[in-house]
């Protein structure tokens, strides 16, 4: 019979009501009693983590979910992490990277109402990431939710209160549940054969700066100062920097040469960043600006985050933000799985 681990860290789908608000307050043993499939055909444990709103969620606890996957993927067959949604796609993409060479499958779920409401959508959720976890067929991180599979480097939560709060951007879905059975997108790539890794070491320096009409150079100017390793610049399109007025480009490349990577992607909703097509998206390219392809903000913020508990070299730090590490630059549906 296969074997399940479920690993609770708390949000929405464990809240109960507090005399603030919402708070997570099930057990993982509690959430398990909240099934509509009471008769699941293998065994799940559980393990409780920690019981936070993944509002409260830092960098250390996602070192923390890879440690703890990592010592018990030896001793069973997949691993379900009930989550909170709101950070839940920053948690699949650091695990992405943390956990290299997985063979079994490591899925994240959760629930827009508590599990105990009314109409809950937890127990769908929950049913159907331990049945993927089961399946046998995949592996690598996933995140579960309102029937689809996606993978970890794809998922963006994109609504704060439907049901169907997460997508898969660019690159098609994984697969799909329906009534706890998996239909996949296409033939799970096999496993490297090589051992699993972990590297859990996460540094939080680095800066997000959405790029308006208007911003001015003095914050890239003051990340040194204030502690940042290196900075994420959300530009315009396919990664369009101001190169005149106010102009960005002294600054990309005054960093670049203290050693501070500065990588940049698109602040569109869908779509990737290329800077080879206009010349803004050149200049800054001249300039050391790093692109991030098809990563999302999510995915390229956690990637540069893991990238300095790795190393301090800038070089090494630039030529592992541009491997394709855990299929984070896939795009036009290449290898969806």
């Amino acid at each position: 019979m296969k074997k399940i681990l479920l690993l609770s860290t708390g949000g929405t789908i464990a809240s109960v009501p507090s005399g603030e608000g919402l708070a997570p307050g099930l057990t993982g043993e509690k959430l398990l009693e909240g099934l509509s499939r009471p008769d699941i055909p293998f065994e799940v444990h559980c393990r409780e983590l920690m019981n936070l709103d993944s509002s409260n969620l830092q960098p250390e606890h996602w070192s923390r979910m890879a440690e703890a996957v990592f010592s018990a993927l030896p001793l069973c067959d997949g691993v379900v992490i009930s989550h909170g949604t709101d950070t839940m796609a920053y948690t699949a993409a650091a695990l992405s990277f943390m956990l290299q060479n997985l063979n079994k499958p490591v899925i994240l779920t959760g629930s827009q109402l508590p599990m105990d409401a009314p109409e809950s959508d937890g127990p769908k959720n929950l049913s159907d990431a331990l049945a993927c976890a089961a399946d046998g067929r995949l592996h690598g991180v996933y995140i579960v939710f309102d029937g689809l599979v996606i993978r970890g480097v794809n998922a963006r939560k994109t609504d704060t209160r439907k049901r169907h709060a997460f997508e898969s951007v660019n690159a098609a879905p994984a697969g799909r549940l329906e009534k706890g059975r998996l239909f996949l997108n296409g033939e799970p790539k096999p496993p490297t054969g090589l051992p699993l890794t972990l590297n859990a070491n996460v540094s939080p320096g680095v800066l997000l700066m959405k790029l308006t009409p208007g911003a001015s150079p003095a914050l890239l100017e003051a990340a040194p100062g204030l502690g940042f390793r290196a900075v994420l610049l959300e530009a315009f399109g396919l990664g369009g920097i101001p190169g005149l007025d106010r102009s960005l480009l002294p600054s990309i490349r005054s960093l670049s040469e203290q050693g501070i990577p500065v990588a940049v992607t698109s602040q569109c909703a869908f779509g990737d960043c290329d800077l080879s097509v206009y010349d803004v998206g050149v200049q800054a390219a001249k300039a050391g600006a790093l692109c991030a392809g098809p990563m999302l903000t999510e995915t390229a913020i956690v990637k540069l985050s893991w990238i300095l508990g790795q190393t301090k070299d800038y070089r090494t730090m630039v030529r592992l933000f541009l491997e394709n590490l855990a299929g984070e630059f896939d795009k036009n549906n290449e290898n969806p799985i």
